[in-house]
């Protein structure tokens, strides 16, 4: 008779080789970012690896597992990595997850929260009161709404207007005490937060697998996107870039720092002609690849 699944005994298989804890030990690894902010890595998985190996070492398992090779020598393994991200092969990164704790100021958190690819848990207005957190850049760090890019700025202010601007902070930062009265009183946190202002500090544990990280860096370490939200990008890859030191490394030289040419980017640098298009910002960004290939 065939024994029940259920009572079968767990099999303990002990490592070939000795594990180390990728965080060394660690509770968190925390980089403080802008005046009340922060982002900490609380989490990594895996957090055990072989002795000498990364997280890295996951992916490769993953990616040799459809052969049963097994685990090369390091070498060989950022090689692997390297050919997987150069050919786009991307499954393997979703081996590896890492658990962010976050705080940044709430207009931040909303265009973070436009990458769907994560877990989230946000800090609840409903249940607890905002603490007293607001973000207020420097005057220098006020800028001027960019004459080509719709959603960005690209230049300090003149000097009086952003004064008028961290004056109009200061007012909204006075509504929080009107808010915290408001509760005191009786309405409902619920609705008493719609006072507050989108410069107010929220949090939350973000959860999500290598692959998808590296997509939210590549849009959000770039150059483009709003100086506040790329700087915790940026500290996010210093958190990340020791837990997996290849996949990083080819995600910079095949990703980040690399050009991509469309068809038509294509035709003309090799008939030596203008774009073959009226679309005047396709043309600005084709003109800016060739300044960067030297063209």
């Amino acid at each position: 008779m065939t024994q029940a699944v259920s009572e079968t005994p767990i099999q303990r298989i002990a490592p070939e080789s000795p594990l180390h804890d990728l965080m060394e030990g660690q509770a968190r690894w925390q980089i403080p970012v802008h005046d009340h902010g922060f982002i900490a890595l609380v989490d990594v998985m895996p957090r055990l690896a072989p002795e000498g190996q990364t997280a890295d070492a996951a992916i490769v398992q993953a990616a040799r597992v459809s052969y049963g090779a097994g685990t090369k020598a390091v070498s060989e393994d950022r090689t692997l990595v390297r050919y997987l991200l150069r050919h786009r092969h991307t499954t393997p990164l979703e081996m590896v997850e890492f658990k962010f704790h976050v705080s940044m100021p709430m207009f931040v958190a909303r265009q973070w929260i436009r990458h769907r690819t994560a877990n989230v848990n946000e800090y609840s207005a409903r249940y607890s009161i905002v603490p007293d957190r607001f973000y207020r850049p420097t005057a220098e760090n006020v800028r001027k709404q960019s004459t080509v890019n719709r959603q960005g700025g690209d230049e300090p202010i003149d000097g009086a207007t952003a004064e008028q601007f961290l004056q109009l902070l200061d007012k909204a930062e006075a509504n929080y005490r009107e808010y915290l009265d408001l509760t005191e009183r009786g309405v409902a946190r619920e609705l008493a937060r719609a006072a507050l202002p989108v410069s107010v500090y929220t949090e939350w544990y973000w959860k999500c697998d290598l692959h998808n990280t590296l997509r939210f860096l590549s849009l959000r370490m770039e150059s483009h996107a709003q100086q506040e939200i790329q700087d915790y990008a940026r500290a996010m890859y210093r958190l990340i870039q020791p837990l997996a030191p290849h996949t990083c490394e080819a995600f910079m030289d095949y990703e980040f720092d690399a050009l991509r040419l469309t068809r038509l980017e294509i035709e003309a640098i090799r008939a030596g002609k203008p774009l073959n298009t009226q679309n005047k910002r396709e043309i600005a960004e084709f003109e800016a690849k060739k300044s960067r290939l030297g063209l």
